[in-house]
């Protein structure tokens, strides 16, 4: 008999992907909630400026282990805001999020009230750099990622440059306009079948010395 070899990428993804189903079983159960009604304030989405971070603690399985990992914070996920041709948007990077059936997940883009709908989030805080010409630059830097279509990394890995995951974008996007935001790769994340990586959380851009929390909501 042959003896079979499995791919540990492969393994690693089928759980992952396991994980996702039984999220949107629950969901799904518990009466399909897709309401895109937005938890930010409306007067706080018309102040976002092109660098602000955005926070927000999701609503799935992934999430609660994010912030179970994360012992000094509250959120799961992190993006950044940036000025298009069509308003004040957000980039950031996300698995089980695609645009299209099919599509890979990658870095993405979306109104405030998308990222901060209720499907998607149960609270958030916004979040101003102290240098605002780094942090513009910070977000065009996001936004260059976007157009190239940069893969999400499954893998949390921080000197993997090719592909991004949420904080890594963040933390890419200043550091290559010149600002260490915050300490990266400092946080040992073991999930097994999923994550085992020493990766960046956000609580370590939330309570960056370089970040004024604006609201938080």
């Amino acid at each position: 008999m042959v003896p079979l070899t499995i791919d540990a990428n492969l393994c690693r993804r089928l759980a992952y992907a396991f994980v996702l189903a039984i999220v949107s079983a629950m969901i799904v159960s518990c009466g399909g909630e897709t309401d895109e009604s937005a938890i930010i304030p409306e007067s706080l989405s018309a102040e976002l400026q092109a660098g602000d971070i955005v926070f927000r603690r999701g609503t799935g399985v992934t999430s609660i282990m994010v912030v179970s990992a994360d012992i000094h914070g509250r959120y799961s996920h992190v993006g950044i805001a940036a000025a298009t041709d069509s308003g004040m948007m957000i980039v950031h990077a996300v698995p089980d999020e695609p645009d299209s059936p099919g599509d890979s997940d990658r870095v993405k883009i979306e109104r405030p009230e998308q990222f901060f709908s209720k499907y998607k989030a149960q609270c958030g805080a916004v979040g101003r750099p102290n240098d605002s010409a780094t942090a513009e630059r910070a977000s065009r830097y996001a936004l260059s990622a976007y157009s190239r279509g940069v893969l999400f990394d499954h893998d949390f890995d921080d000197a993997d440059t090719t592909r991004l995951y949420c904080c890594e974008l963040i933390t890419r996007a200043f550091k290559c306009n010149g600002l260490r935001i915050c300490a990266e790769g400092s946080h040992p994340m073991h999930i097994p079948g999923l994550v085992d990586a020493d990766c960046t959380l956000p609580s370590d851009i939330y309570n960056s010395p370089h970040l004024k929390i604006l609201r938080v909501f």
